[in-house]
């Protein structure tokens, strides 16, 4: 593993812990990512003693709260409540045109092969603010943005981001299921190089006291860079 900062613990007890996953870094080996020399779970070991294990999982393009336990017992109670969807999700994406002030994507994805059988899938969001950007592209001389509060109902690989594709509000940055021209154009404009989809807040039982864990991941630069511009600094909803 390369020479790397140390990750930003969002919370820390003996059984579990919360860490704000940077954009980039590929969570765990696996044959989706591929071969690479730093892996999130990998940096964390040097960080926290004993054993940890994932209680869920973000993409690597995505960044924002991960929990991981720090045992098997903890790790298969926290499941339990990934799998009942008593696990409140919050999503923060800054999106393609403007969507309705707010809805619900009700559409079947399949697996991480992109193959198989579709299982359901479903995406609620609340849009949160908007804005018009006069720098000309395609046929328009404007280009509109939103940003949204997005709420995964379900965990298909790559939900959110497919889910906004198909209803053709992709996610800027989204070099896999975006628009080449939107990305080009907050790179090139705004100095922003990283999918703007960031897993804002999680809320769960906490496994062993059964008390109610509520937990954020505050924005890397890129995002508040944007969030200025776009005068939306004040736009994020209190908790």
């Amino acid at each position: 593993m390369t020479d790397a900062a140390p990750l930003e613990l969002l919370y820390l007890d003996d059984h579990l812990l919360a860490v704000n996953k940077p954009p980039g870094l590929a969570v765990h080996r696996s044959r989706l990512v591929g071969a690479d020399e730093d892996y999130l779970m990998d940096r964390l070991r040097l960080q926290v003693d004993g054993p940890l294990y994932l209680a869920h999982r973000l993409d690597r393009a995505t960044s924002g709260v991960l929990l991981v336990a720090r045992s098997q017992e903890i790790a298969a109670e926290l499941g339990r409540q990934l799998m009942a969807r008593t696990v409140g999700k919050s999503y923060l994406a800054v999106v393609r045109g403007w969507p309705a002030e707010q809805g619900e994507i009700d559409y079947p994805l399949s697996g991480a092969s992109l193959r198989g059988e579709p299982k359901p899938a479903l995406t609620r969001w609340r849009r949160l603010a908007t804005v018009e950007v006069p720098i000309a592209s395609g046929r328009y001389a404007q280009q509109r943005y939103s940003l949204l509060d997005v709420a995964p109902e379900t965990g298909r690989y790559r939900q959110i981001r497919r889910h906004f594709h198909h209803v053709s509000h992709h996610i800027l940055g989204d070099t896999s299921h975006g628009r080449g021209d939107h990305n080009r154009l907050i790179r090139q404009h705004f100095g922003v190089h990283r999918l703007l989809l960031h897993a804002w807040r999680i809320e769960a039982t906490h496994p062993a006291s059964g008390e109610t864990l509520r937990l954020q991941a505050p924005l890397d630069a890129e995002w508040n860079k944007l969030l200025q511009a776009f005068d939306w600094t004040e736009r994020l909803p209190d908790r």
